[in-house]
């Protein structure tokens, strides 16, 4: 049969472990299918660098635009990342027939409704396992291998460097500061590590999720988006005695149509499978009506796991053009053109148990007024720590609440502030206790 010819646009390190992996595996891909997957073409500025890879001189190119129109090429694989020129070279690739593989989770999280169409259009397959992940396998479980039910949430430990920072904090005993230098250290954080430790990243990802979860798309404007540079060695400290773990997780719940999309520090029960996550691991948790609860786990992100992600979606889409299959429209599991936009509940709305975190001036009768002002707000006391009586002017006081709205919670905090009884604005971390 005849080959499937690949252009690769960005050799970095995920698009070094796809031609690692093309080369490598090139034996065993052409037995799958019964045809040869060729790598036709590579466009970087960086020549040596995809030279050293063992790509011949021939096959290596500047202009990533002449590529991704060429009449012989099958498959355009985009591995540039960001917004432009990635959005522009996807749209005239489908333009030009081609069928699309990309990592880039951004650009389908801002503009994945206007590329999806156009794929659906063309009736064009946009392969995007490695977008969400790394080398787990959500995205095709949840569009096919959990087709047959309802999901009603999804869980996501989907940022590797949040998740290394946060055990490294939990284990070693360390601040934020000194365990995000251990992961820029080791590779983990990018020397501006704003995208993942600011929570956007794991917020792009849940955006994908969603979609595949419950059949709307969100953008991320609409997912309340909190990081975890916040997050001290007291509160994992309180944590722990509390018998729950901080995880950076990205939250989506359909509850008959109500939408819960939001990305935040979250305490869950130690005994959680997900809370035995560690490193720069990731995992989502999935309840669904029928099946209940399955977990999915394995590295998130690097050159190797991504890379065969990657080329998982390159065999898929292979196997439909040889067998000239229509089944590749459907990129997120339903017709894009019947999907709505998702109606996300707003924050304030979404309720939660909370962990709360004041230093209170050690005074007579401050815990008693801090008690009345939460349950005059509504937000009734589960239990409560307090630590260092009269060893200095203000002692940290620990409370984890009962369920309650968002917005109650604030208005509450709001007010203790201005009764000038606690010595800085409280801290406090959402608390899922029945995942």
């Amino acid at each position: 049969m005849r080959p499937i010819r690949i252009a690769l646009l960005g050799c970095g390190t995920v698009g070094g472990g796809v031609v690692k992996l093309l080369l490598r595996n090139r034996d065993k891909y052409e037995r799958m299918l019964g045809a040869p997957v060729q790598l036709a073409a590579v466009a970087d500025l960086r020549v040596k660098l995809v030279a050293a890879l063992g790509v011949p001189a021939k096959l290596i190119t500047t202009d990533a635009a002449e590529v991704v129109t060429r009449p012989d090429i099958d498959i355009v694989v985009e591995l540039f990342g960001g917004y432009e020129p990635a959005r522009a070279l996807i749209m005239q690739a489908l333009a030009a027939g081609k069928d699309v593989v990309t990592a880039n989770k951004a650009l389908l999280a801002e503009h994945g409704g206007e590329i999806f169409r156009e794929a659906g259009k063309r009736g064009l397959a946009v392969g995007f396992e490695a977008s969400v992940g790394g080398g787990v396998p959500i995205i095709r479980t949840l569009r096919e291998a959990l087709a047959g039910d309802r999901q009603r949430a999804a869980y996501g430990i989907v940022n590797g460097t949040c998740n290394y920072i946060l055990t490294t904090m939990t284990e070693n005993g360390v601040e934020f500061d000194a365990a995000l230098a251990d992961a820029q250290d080791k590779g983990l954080a990018e020397k501006n590590p704003a995208l993942d430790v600011e929570g956007h990243d794991s917020a792009h990802k849940l955006c994908l999720l969603v979609t595949l979860a419950f059949g709307v798309m969100v953008k991320p404007a609409q997912i309340y988006t909190e990081g975890i540079t916040r997050i001290t060695q007291a509160d994992i400290a309180y944590a722990r005695e509390l018998g729950y773990a901080i995880k950076l997780l990205a939250i989506g719940k359909d509850a008959d149509g109500a939408i819960e999309a939001r990305v935040h520090p979250t305490m869950i029960p130690q005994r959680h499978l997900l809370a035995g996550v560690g490193g720069a691991y990731n995992a989502i948790y999935i309840h669904g009506d029928a099946l209940g609860a399955t977990m999915y786990s394995g590295l998130g992100a690097g050159e190797m796991p991504t890379a065969t992600a990657v080329v998982a979606d390159i065999l898929e889409i292979a196997r439909h053009r040889l067998a000239e299959g229509s089944a590749r429209a459907h990129a997120f599991g339903f017709p894009i053109r019947l999907m709505k936009n998702a109606s996300v509940k707003p924050m304030d709305d979404v309720v939660c148990e909370y962990y709360l975190r004041f230093m209170a001036r050690d005074k007579p009768g401050v815990l008693g007024t801090i008690a009345s002002v939460l349950g005059r707000h509504g937000l009734s006391i589960a239990s409560v720590i307090q630590k260092g009586r009269g060893a200095s002017q203000t002692v940290p006081v620990i409370m984890r609440t009962h369920g309650a709205p968002e917005r109650s919670l604030k208005r509450a905090l709001a007010e203790i502030r201005r009764k000038k009884i606690v010595q800085s604005a409280p801290a406090f971390i959402r608390i899922e206790e029945k995942l």
